[in-house]
């Protein structure tokens, strides 16, 4: 038995995950990441699953950064009591 396997089997009943649901959970990353999805191929090994998730999850959190860092700049930009940056903070969670 592998080192890996040991391992998994000393864990507490309620905490072990089977292969099955770790397949399982991979194949439902690979059905949300658009990178994954245009691929032909159904074979993507897991670590490229989850290689491409964590990529797709640092560029959503550049996006909303971006976006973040352009709704400041046009709040700055517009009347404090307008309806208009109300909207904005309202975005923002001001």
């Amino acid at each position: 038995m592998s080192s890996r396997r040991s391992s998994r089997s000393r864990q507490s009943g309620s905490s072990r995950i089977s292969d099955d649901q770790i397949s399982d959970l991979v194949s439902k990353l690979q059905h949300l990441i658009p990178e994954l999805r245009r691929r032909r191929s159904d074979k993507v090994s897991a670590s490229k699953v989850l290689q491409e998730t964590c990529n797709y999850i640092r560029n959503l959190h550049r996006e909303v950064d971006d976006l973040s860092d352009r709704l400041s700049e046009l709040l700055s930009s517009t009347d404090d009591n307008s309806a208009e940056a109300a909207i904005i903070r309202s975005l923002l969670n001001y």
